[in-house]
């Protein structure tokens, strides 16, 4: 691959690993964590992205990916491991939330009285535009990776500058009730599985693959 596909297949994990958890728990875990912010996020980087990172990197290694190397364990732990993996990440879990998320930050501001049937008929939308990208597997490195990333680090690069200019002069915030102030840093290790980036790298891996197969 070239520099330019490179970059492009970059920005196309960039876009499938930020999601909702990732919009959500790295701030709740800062505001809670107060002067302990540094030891609580190196603790939730570890197991947020350094855990699905390694796992991309074991991915790759097999051409089959995971679902290749899980039968050297037995066949039937193969599918039932990947099958508990795809549902914990899809309509189980992740999936949902991504819409929530979505509708709570993009659309609830601009709406005088949110309801149920709003958050419906967003979903409906959300998810159609969703069918339609992830029809064309073959050209997910173009799409996400030349569109909808470059958006996504515009609007998030927006969102920390408002944010810097909002609450730089701000007192410290005190460490929340619930925060364990006695283990920042397990805490935030701990907090980092809750992105499930770690579990849905194995999912990721053979579609990056393929991705970087289709545009050699």
């Amino acid at each position: 691959m070239n520099t330019k596909q490179v970059f492009i297949v970059g920005f196309m994990l960039f876009a499938m690993f930020f999601g909702a958890g990732n919009l959500i728990f790295p701030p709740a875990l800062g505001f809670e964590a107060g002067d302990h912010f540094w030891l609580a996020i190196l603790g939730f980087a570890l197991t947020g992205v350094g855990l699905p990172l390694l796992s991309m990197i074991v991915g790759s290694i097999s051409e089959g990916g995971y679902r290749e190397s899980l039968k050297h364990i037995h066949p039937f732990f193969s599918i039932g491991l990947l099958m508990v993996i795809y549902l914990t990440i899809g309509p189980f879990f992740a999936i949902p939330r991504t819409a929530t998320t979505a509708y709570e930050m993009g659309i609830v501001p601009f709406l005088s009285s949110p309801s149920d049937i709003t958050l419906f008929l967003f979903t409906i939308g959300f998810f159609a535009l969703v069918l339609w990208i992830a029809l064309s597997p073959a050209d997910l490195s173009d799409t996400i990776g030349k569109f909808l990333t470059p958006t996504l680090l515009v609007t998030i690069i927006a969102l920390i500058v408002r944010a810097f200019f909002l609450y730089f002069s701000n007192e410290p915030q005190m460490v929340h009730p619930t925060f364990n102030a006695d283990a920042p840093f397990a805490t935030g290790f701990l907090e980092g599985y809750l992105t499930m980036d770690a579990i849905a790298a194995i999912a990721f891996s053979i579609v990056v693959l393929n991705s970087i197969r289709s545009i050699r």
